[in-house]
């Protein structure tokens, strides 16, 4: 298939999977539907447990049967979980739904979008790496697999404008669930114009037993090897607390709101979910943005930093410092470094991103790809597990004791600890 037309079709599913317009009000909604802080984190780590089971056997299904079914079924299982997120909420806001029917029913699509995450995260980026072999182009992997990842923050930004506006228009947190569903079903079309080989080698007649082989084979390589150990839990320390924290800015931004609001006289006019619109939709705009700016220049710090390692280690350190600045600044309640702060840790993340997933395609086997990006998304999943429901409860304390301006200056805490623990590791050996 004709080079720019592939990244093309690479590029698109990125943008219709982050037509995500629930994202920036997610926190929101759920505490629309009257859950705690704890239930939200148990509610996230119920789905990174199942993420966590499903994760490398749904990257051996794709390596052994074809990534390109995977993805087509990780797509359906999204829907799903739409479905049962709007219906529940509506339920739950409007009273029709008794409340010992609410958790089982947001469990259940928190289920359903777990599956859909694991049978994704590792699957696409080995469709990537293997196009990029069978072009002879394994030097770009950083740059490539950068500027289909700016695509999808591009797709944020516009998800965000488009959510911002149904939330000014409707004060309705949950019903943009529904609106989720369209662009995935994009999404399966587009997958239906891959090309067969980005499928890997895939052989026929393929068993139960094949797969379980084939996973104790990428396991073992995964934990036998060093450099591979090594990265995982690099994966565990930056994108797992990643994960957790990002989400705490939507309720910083609701706290936020209402002395924007009043300064700008507006405070009488608009309801709650109006104000919070107000400021989600311009910050989170603009977080995108810078996001798929860094996403897609990612390739130049690598180049300026001489090497993928070189530039991982520069990004742990740049994380530690403004996680140390956001302590402080979380409990006096200084919007104006906590706002920039979390811009700066999305934008790092996605400088991060692609660095990371290009030092392990480095370190692994093509004929694992998906399996073993799919080990690493799961070691990110295992710590998020542990990670959401344990800051969701102090969160919780310090809002109960009042223990602070805001109750999130834990969750800056936390990481800093993990970010100086990498930073004082020695520099990992080339492959």
């Amino acid at each position: 298939m004709k080079t720019k037309a592939m990244l093309g079709r690479f590029s698109l599913y990125g943008f219709l999977k982050n037509q995500q317009y629930y994202d920036p009000f997610l926190i929101l909604a759920f505490r629309q539907m009257g859950l705690s802080f704890f239930v939200i984190g148990l509610l996230v780590g119920f789905r990174q447990v199942i993420i966590n089971v499903m994760e490398i056997p749904s990257g051996a299904v794709a390596d052994l049967f074809g990534r390109r079914r995977a993805m087509m079924f990780s797509f359906a299982a999204y829907i799903v979980s739409f479905l049962l997120y709007g219906f529940t909420g509506t339920g739950a806001v409007n009273g029709t739904i008794v409340s010992p029917a609410i958790l089982p029913l947001l469990f259940a699509a928190t289920f359903c979008f777990g599956v859909g995450d694991a049978f994704r995260t590792g699957t696409h980026k080995a469709m990537i790496f293997t196009w990029l072999r069978l072009e002879g182009r394994e030097e770009e992997r950083t740059q490539v697999y950068g500027y289909t990842r700016s695509w999808s923050k591009l797709g944020s930004a516009l998800s965000v404008v488009l959510s911002a506006i149904f939330v000014f228009s409707t004060s309705n947190y949950i019903a943009i669930f529904y609106f989720s569903i369209f662009p995935y079903l994009l999404g399966i079309l587009n997958f239906m114009g891959y090309p067969a080989e980005v499928d890997g080698d895939l052989k026929k007649d393929q068993s139960v037993k094949d797969v379980i082989l084939h996973l104790k084979q990428a396991f073992h390589l995964s934990m036998k090897q060093a450099s591979l150990r090594r990265l995982l839990l690099e994966s565990m320390g930056f994108e797992g607390f990643f994960t957790v924290c990002k989400d705490y800015l939507q309720p910083i931004l609701k706290s936020a709101a209402l002395p924007l609001t009043t300064a700008l006289l507006l405070h009488d006019h608009l309801d709650e979910p109006q104000q919070v619109a107000l400021l989600v939709g311009p910050v989170y705009f603009v977080l995108y943005l810078l996001s798929a700016l860094a996403s897609r220049k990612a390739y130049v710090l690598v180049k300026m930093k001489g090497d993928e390692d070189a530039a991982a280690r520069f990004l742990w350190m740049l994380s530690l410092l403004i996680l140390a600045v956001l302590i402080p600044a979380l409990y006096f309640g200084w919007y104006g470094i906590i706002i920039p702060g979390f811009i700066a840790l999305y934008v790092m993340q996605n400088f991060w991103r692609p660095v990371l997933i290009s030092r392990i395609d480095a370190h692994s086997d093509e004929v694992m790809g998906a399996t073993v990006m799919s080990i690493e998304s799961q070691a990110k999943s295992f710590s998020t597990m542990i990670l959401a429901p344990l800051l969701g409860l102090l969160v919780d304390q310090m809002d109960l004791r009042s223990v602070g301006q805001l109750p999130f200056w834990p969750v800056a805490l936390f990481g800093t600890i993990i970010a100086m623990v990498f930073v004082k590791l020695p520099k990992l050996s080339k492959p």
